[in-house]
């Protein structure tokens, strides 16, 4: 098996884009099959309403596929590793169970090809937003995830699907810029963790960036979308490279 890890982020799996499901599954069972390790750096799906998206009766059968097809990956020996993103930060350990992947916490370091690395879904860099970031607070809480999931499936995704139209209008006024990271909080990030690789996506924007911190050259690796024709971060002994589809 090659020595290779692979990382993705902001997929948005939806019943409501073929296209990018159909990708999904190519790349699993492509380029995911023979990697060492996949890293899912969040926002797997456009949206997680809860693990009841699991369930044969309610539930969506894109979520079922997509818990399988990473089971057949961990089954096959390619470890499997998920981050909750800010669309899909309600996935939990029914998911977990069924695809066979373990979660990461954000941040993690990871040591791989002689690197130390960050992973991170990259929201919590983007400290600009400030009207995310307090939404980000509230729905990471436990009282308000506790409450939410206490309602009906059908409930949640009408609630999740009027939170999705509101954030389409808040984010078209606000200024680019703020929805892109803070130079200040990645380089406290390099700085609290004591190293000089990183890897996020969240901002749509992929790009290799360099950042001097206290004196010393990082490097900072921004993953791509899949809205448009998505790719994804491949690292071995070589070093790390950016794929298009």
């Amino acid at each position: 098996m090659s020595q290779q890890a692979l990382f993705v982020s902001d997929l948005h799996l939806s019943a409501e884009r073929p296209e990018a499901n159909e990708q999904f599954f190519r790349f699993i069972a492509d380029e995911a099959a023979r990697a060492r390790v996949l890293y899912v750096l969040g926002d797997l799906f456009e949206y997680w309403a809860g693990d009841d998206e699991l369930s044969d009766a309610a539930g969506d059968p894109l979520a079922r596929d997509v818990a399988a097809a990473f089971k057949t990956l961990a089954d096959s020996g390619v470890r499997v590793a998920l981050m909750h993103g800010n669309r899909d930060f309600l996935v939990g350990k029914a998911f977990l169970a069924a695809s066979g992947a373990q979660l990461l916490d954000d941040p993690s370091v990871i040591k791989f090809a002689g690197k130390r690395l960050a992973l991170l879904h990259g929201d919590t860099l983007c400290t600009d937003d400030h009207d995310y970031q307090a939404w980000r607070l509230t729905a990471r809480s436990a009282e308000w995830q506790r409450e939410f999931l206490s309602t009906k499936l059908l409930e949640r995704r009408k609630t999740i699907q009027g939170l999705r139209e509101k954030s389409k209008e808040v984010i078209a006024a606000k200024p680019a810029e703020i929805m892109d990271v803070n130079q200040k909080a990645v380089r406290e990030v390099f700085r609290h963790l004591k190293l000089r690789h990183m890897i996020h996506g969240h901002t749509h924007r992929p790009a290799r960036h360099e950042h001097q911190v206290d004196g010393a050259r990082c490097e900072r690796w921004v993953l791509p979308d899949w809205y448009g024709r998505g790719g994804y971060l491949a690292l071995d002994d070589v070093g790390p490279r950016l794929v298009s589809f």
